[in-house]
C-alpha cells in the first residue's frame, strides 16, 4: 500500500533523463512516505523551482540540455534547501567541483537503495536541526549537558562553537563528509583536529567502519613504513611473523594522519602512491593488494614552508589538500569559550551537579589567551573541577593573573602556636591533603595548587627528615 507523504514529508525534486531510474526510485521514495517531483532536463527543472520549493533536488550531471551544475548554481537557495549531485561519470575532479558548489552529497550510479535511504535520513535530521532554535551562549540545558542547539554544531558533532570560523569549518565538515574526498585539517595544537576527523567518520557512510589515528611524528623513522604499510614475515631482523599496517586495519573505515608534514620525506612518494592507487604493498613484500580507506590528514605546521625547504613533496602537499578546512584558534573567537567551558564543566562535574562559573571566573575565561586552545581549556576546567565544591571561582582555575586557590579550614588540624617553624606546617598541610585525597598524590597536588613533581619532592623530603 502507498504511504500517503505527510506533512512534515521531504518535498524532493528528482531531475534526470534516465526515465526508468526516476520512475522506480521516486515510487519507491513515494512509498516511504516522501513527496518526490520528476524533471528530465533543466528547462523541466527550473519551472518546477519556479512553481515551489524543495527541501531537496538530486540533480544528474549530463542532461539533455546541460549540465547539473547549472542548476545549482542558478538555483536561488530558498527555492531548494539542498542539492546532491547524482552520476555514472564519477572521478575526483567532478567531487571536488560538487563540493566547491556547496552540494549535500555526491552519488554514483547504479544508485543504492541503502544508500539513498541513508541519504534521505541525513537530509531530514538537517531539516529538523534547521528548525531548532538556538539557545542562549554560555548555558546548559536542564540535564546539565552543554547545549549545542546551533545545527552546525549538532551536523559536526563534538566539534562545538557558534563563531563565525567555527560555523564555517562546521558547514564544510558537513559538505564534505557524505563523500571519500582526501581532507586536510589544518591548525594550532589543541584546535581538535583529530576530533575535527572524528566528526568527518561519523558523519559519512563509513560510520560502521573503524576509525584509526596515526600521528606521523610519534613513530620511529625506522619502523614508520612497517606501520603505516604493514609487512611481511621475515622481511627483517625480528620480523617474526606478518604485520598488517594501519591501512589495513583502517579498511572500510576511516585513516587520520596527524602531524603529516613530519612523515620522513622518503616514505612522501609510497604514500602518495597509495592515495593514488588504492593498492598498498607490505614491506619485503611482492605484490599489491587493494584498500578501501578515507584518508584525513592533520597539520599545525604550514605545509607550504615545508615544501619550500624542500621537507614535503608538493605533489602530495596537492593531493592531500584536496579539501583543506582550517581550525581557528581559541583566542580568535572568544564567543566559543563559555560554551566550551560548559560542556567541559558538566562533562567533568556530572549532569546533575548544576555548577556554574561565576561572573568573575567567566571573565577570567575570556582574558585568557589560550595558548594550548581547547585542549588548554579541557584541563583547566576539569582541575577546576577538583578545586571546587560549589560554584566555580577565580582562584579556581588557577589561570596567570588568577588569585591562588584558597584553602579550606581544617576543623582537625591541629592549632599552631605563633612561631611554629613555616616548613613544619607546610608538611602538615601537605600530608593532610594527601590524606583527605585517599592518596591520590595527583588529586592532593592540584588541591594544593603545586606540581606532582613538586608534591614527590616535598614527600621525598619528609621522608628523609624523619629517617
Amino acid at each position: 500500500m502507498t504511504r500517503k507523504p505527510s506533512t512534515s514529508a521531504l518535498r524532493v525534486l528528482w531531475v534526470d533523463d534516465d526515465q526508468e531510474l526516476t520512475r522506480d526510485l521516486s515510487e519507491y521514495l513515494a512509498g516511504e512516505g516522501y513527496a518526490v517531483d520528476c524533471a528530465a532536463d533543466l528547462a523541466e527543472a527550473a519551472r518546477r523551482l519556479d512553481e515551489t520549493g524543495y527541501d531537496l533536488v538530486l540533480v544528474d550531471l549530463d542532461l539533455p540540455d546541460g549540465s547539473g551544475f547549472s542548476l545549482i548554481r542558478d538555483t536561488p537557495r530558498e527555492r531548494a534547501r539542498e542539492f546532491v549531485v547524482v552520476t555514472g561519470h564519477g572521478s575526483v575532479r567532478t567531487a571536488v567541483e560538487a563540493l566547491r558548489h556547496q552540494v549535500f552529497d555526491y552519488l554514483m550510479k547504479p544508485v543504492e537503495l541503502a544508500e539513498l535511504c541513508n541519504l534521505l535520513a541525513r537530509v531530514s535530521h538537517a531539516r529538523r536541526a534547521a528548525d531548532i532554535p538556538a539557545a542562549p551562549v554560555g548555558r546548559t540545558d536542564t540535564t546539565g549537558q552543554a547545549s549545542a542547539a546551533d545545527p552546525a554544531e549538532q551536523a559536526a558533532g563534538l566539534l562545538l562553537g557558534r563563531s563565525t570560523a567555527m560555523r564555517r569549518a562546521q558547514e564544510l565538515l558537513g559538505r564534505v563528509a557524505g563523500s571519500d574526498v582526501t581532507v586536510l585539517v589544518q591548525g594550532e595544537s589543541g584546535t581538535g583536529k583529530e576530533v575535527a576527523a572524528d566528526c568527518l567518520h561519523r558523519l559519512s557512510h563509513r560510520r560502521a567502519g573503524p576509525f584509526v589515528a596515526f600521528n606521523c611524528a610519534a613513530v620511529s623513522p625506522a619502523l614508520i613504513a612497517s606501520e603505516l604499510f604493514g609487512h611481511e614475515k621475515g622481511s627483517f631482523t625480528g620480523a617474526l611473523r606478518t604485520h598488517r599496517g594501519i591501512f589495513e586495519r583502517a579498511e572500510n573505515g576511516t585513516l587520520f594522519l596527524d602531524e603529516i608534514t613530519e612523515m620522513p620525506f622518503e616514505l612522501q612518494a609510497s604514500l602518495l602512491r597509495v592515495l593514488e592507487t588504492g593498492s598498498v604493498m607490505r614491506v619485503g613484500g611482492d605484490h599489491e593488494f587493494p584498500v578501501d580507506v578515507r584518508i584525513v590528514a592533520a597539520t599545525n605546521r604550514d605545509p607550504m614552508q615545508y615544501v619550500e625547504q624542500g621537507r614535503f613533496r608538493l605533489d602530495l602537499y596537492y593531493r592531500l589538500q584536496v579539501f583543506p578546512i582550517t581550525l581557528s584558534p581559541l583566542r580568535e573567537r572568544p564567543e566559543d569559550i563559555p560554551l566550551l567551558a560548559d560542556y567541559f564543566l558538566a562533562r567533568y562535574s556530572g549532569p546533575a551537579s548544576g555548577r556554574l562559573f561565576s561572573a568573575a571566573a567567566t571573565a577570567c575565561l575570556l582574558a585568557h589567551d589560550w595558548p594550548g586552545n581547547v585542549r588548554e581549556l579541557r584541563n583547566v576546567v576539569e582541575r577546576a573541577c577538583l578545586l571546587s565544591d560549589g560554584a566555580i571561582e577565580p582562584e579556581h582555575l588557577m589561570l596567570p593573573g588568577a588569585p591562588a586557590p584558597r584553602q579550606a579550614a581544617d576543623a582537625t588540624a591541629p592549632a599552631r602556636n605563633p612561631g611554629t617553624l613555616l616548613r613544619d606546617a607546610e608538611q602538615d598541610i601537605i600530608l593532610q591533603t594527601l590524606a583527605a585525597c585517599g592518596g591520590n598524590k595527583t588529586r592532593a597536588a592540584a588541591q594544593l595548587g603545586i606540581s606532582l613533581k613538586t608534591l614527590y619532592n616535598k614527600l621525598k623530603r619528609f621522608e628523609s627528615k624523619s629517617a
